[in-house]
């Protein structure tokens, strides 16, 4: 019974000319990819063969030939595209979007400062960028453009696959639509394309339009059916798409730990001897998407829900229930302290509790408040990401005498988002906001990979001998293998790519890292450094295996 399990983010980000000129933002996101790319590194590939995009968890596959070309994100790049950062992660082209991807980590606190590095090294790549191009780039952190578009903010859980799907898929719609009252962002707009003036809770909201798909680019969907683990037999990854952006620490600490645990119940109220599904026949909504629209679109968090057993609750009402099941679960596992307390086995996963109750205490403060009382809560401000920002428009909507209308405030909305702290309102007033990690924390997380997860090997290996990497993955590891026969032939197209493949004289060789547990710093360390090679190193890591060419 803990938070802890493997986890990672996925954040695409918005680009633009920082002066406002029109601009090709896929070229422009090459531009930034490459630019985070060193020269040292620049040759090596993504490996896709471990990607199933196709792959659906409710135990079919979808036909490539029926698929939409934007959910083939395994098919062969012929441009650079991709590039592996110092701390493991990835940093990449997704269609019109820079996006990089965290390092795996363990544990929700080290989830957002590995998240939020990405900021730092994506900000430093955009810098570089325009010197190189002599064009301003800028890069936002958000997910809509009030005209229709919206990217992704992706979370990614392994979780066990032993729970029914069907079981998983319903408890985790419950969680979804309703956490926003306390992980949204806050968006300008009602709308896709903000057809109606106002504020809501939620960014990504309004483009959510399905309960369940296996696509994450059209017709959206609550629960992302994408089975492709990147993990070892017995685990699935839960791939989650409907999440905002966050700039402040404590709603991304919340999305990614309470998240963690409402998964942990669904994998051990049977252990517990809990009824979760009475719990989700409770809760369930009679129309989850519709729940979702109208819970973000709820300033005062108290609109009913229509449930599908009849009657209605509220977001609020639902968290709180979800909260008490744990509670209840993880008692009847590991018993309560003197106070009643479960006794949490960690202290991430007692912080996560505590913040979460808190987050409901705040919620529960602002439905109780009207608009002049809610202005005045700055300690909820702290931590409630939308709140914050809510109060920065109105009160400049109310000195202003206008609307929501008004063009000032998107403006302001957007500025919330920009990376360059010189653009950024936001970053003036991050001061304000409680934090969970430090500044220095999450410089010191762009170039030192997690120690505790195949992130740790990923990195050294690279850091180490990048010329010898050939291609990456989140599973695996290739490598040339520099005493193999130099006669053996090319290796072209092993990998789906189309170009700047290394040449030379070797074969190639693979490690398998499917367990994300298995290859940190405590068992890999010695072996990194006392091998001169990196196939030398794979091979002493049970690797070795030739590469089919």
């Amino acid at each position: 019974m803990t938070v802890r399990r493997v986890m990672g983010t996925e954040t695409e980000y918005a680009v633009s000319y920082a002066d406002g000129r029109h601009a090709n933002p896929v070229r422009l996101s090459f531009d930034v990819v490459d630019a985070a790319a060193t020269p040292e590194r620049r040759h090596i590939r993504w490996d896709y063969r471990q990607e199933d995009p196709v792959n659906d968890m409710r135990g079919t596959r979808l036909e490539r030939a029926a698929a939409r070309p934007d959910m083939l994100t395994d098919a062969p790049q012929a441009n650079i595209v991709n590039t592996i950062a110092a701390n493991g992660g990835r940093v990449y082209v997704d269609h019109a979007h820079p996006e990089y991807s965290a390092p795996e980590t363990l544990d929700p606190f080290d989830a957002v400062r590995y998240d939020h590095a990405g900021d730092r090294i994506m900000l430093a790549a955009a810098r570089t960028a325009s010197e190189r191009t002599g064009t301003p780039i800028a890069l936002h952190r958000n997910n809509v453009d009030g005209k229709g578009a919206s990217w992704g903010t992706h979370e990614n859980y392994t979780t066990d696959r032993a729970v029914p799907f069907d079981t998983l898929a319903r408890l985790m719609t419950i969680h979804l639509t309703t956490r926003q009252i306390y992980t949204g962002s806050g968006r300008v707009g009602i709308g896709e394309r903000g057809e109606t003036a106002g504020y809501q809770l939620s960014q990504r909201a309004d483009y959510i339009h399905m309960k369940i798909g296996l696509q994450t680019t059209f017709d959206r969907p609550i629960i992302n059916t994408r089975d492709e683990p990147h993990g070892p037999a017995g685990t699935r990854r839960l791939h989650v798409i409907v999440g905002d952006a966050n700039r402040m620490d404590v709603p991304q600490t919340l999305k990614l730990g309470v998240t963690s645990m409402i998964l942990w119940l669904a994998e051990h109220a049977a252990e517990a001897g809990y009824d979760l599904d009475t719990l989700i026949d409770a809760l369930e909504a009679a129309d989850p998407v519709d729940a979702m629209h109208t819970i973000s679109h709820d300033l005062t968090l108290s609109t009913p829900i229509a449930l599908a057993a009849g009657g209605t609750t509220t977001a609020w009402q639902t968290q709180v229930t979800l909260r008490a099941a744990v509670y209840a679960a993880a008692a009847a596992i590991h018993g309560t302290d003197v106070t009643g307390e479960p006794a949490w086995p960690d202290r991430s996963t007692k912080a996560v509790m505590t913040m979460w109750g808190q987050a409901l205490a705040d919620t529960a403060a602002i439905r109780h408040a009207d608009d002049d009382a809610r202005l005045t809560m700055a300690d909820e401000a702290r931590r409630v990401e939308w709140l914050f920002k809510w109060q920065l428009l109105e009160r400049l909507r109310r000195r202003g005498s206008f609307d929501w209308s008004d063009a000032r405030l998107a403006a302001l909305d957007l500025s919330w988002a920009a990376l360059d702290p010189a653009a950024s309102v936001y970053a003036k007033l991050a001061s304000r906001t409680e934090r969970v990690n430090s500044d220095a924390d999450e410089t010191r997380a762009t170039i030192e990979p997690p120690a505790d997860t195949r992130a740790w090997l990923r990195a050294a290996i690279v850091d180490r001998h990048p010329g010898q990497v050939v291609a990456a993955s989140w599973s695996h590891l290739t490598v040339r293998d520099e005493t193999a026969d130099a006669g053996a032939g090319g290796a072209d197209d092993t990998y789906g790519n189309a170009s700047r493949r290394p040449t030379g004289a070797a074969g190639l060789v693979s490690l398998d890292m499917s367990d994300p547990l298995a290859f940190g710093r405590e068992r890999c360390e010695r072996v990194v450094d006392e091998c001169s090679s990196a196939a030398q190193i794979v091979s002493e890591l049970g690797g070795n295996i030739p590469v089919r060419r």
